[in-house]
């Protein structure tokens, strides 16, 4: 079993600026086959929008995706782990601010990946419903 987040996250995340739409997230997020980017402002890590986000915050409350930007829908200063971090200590934080999703961040701050709760579930219970689900190739 891998100690490190770094065994598990996913590296090279898909980021946006501040100033970027929703739509513009949500491209990314198409692209990418992913549920989430990170909001980078001068390198760091300033927040995290999701799927969730974007329907419940700006699709559900009329929002115009293309004049919203992510900064009025995404989660600011998100809990984030360093690379070297535990795995345990990203089940923790998961549990602690009941997220699906933490942003790790190099020494700098910087984005270095994302972990899920489906990548955790992979490497800690590979016989759950969730590491199946989360192991599995996208559907097309």
């Amino acid at each position: 079993m891998a100690q490190s987040i770094r065994d598990v996250m996913t590296p090279d995340p898909r980021t946006v600026e501040p100033g970027a739409t929703v739509t513009d997230a949500a491209r990314a997020m198409a692209q990418a086959d992913i549920g989430a980017v990170l909001v980078v402002e001068g390198g760091r890590v300033t927040g995290i929008v999701t799927d969730r986000d974007i329907v419940v915050r700006a699709v559900a409350e009329g929002r115009d995706p293309n004049s919203t930007s992510v900064t009025d829908v995404c989660t600011t200063d998100p809990a984030t782990l360093g690379v070297d971090q535990s795995v345990e200590d990203a089940i923790r934080l998961v549990r602690q601010e009941n997220v699906r999703r933490i942003p790790i961040v190099d020494d700098g701050g910087r984005p270095a990946g994302v972990v899920s709760i489906g990548d955790l579930a992979i490497e800690r219970d590979p016989g759950s419903a969730l590491a199946d689900i989360s192991s599995e190739p996208p559907d097309d």
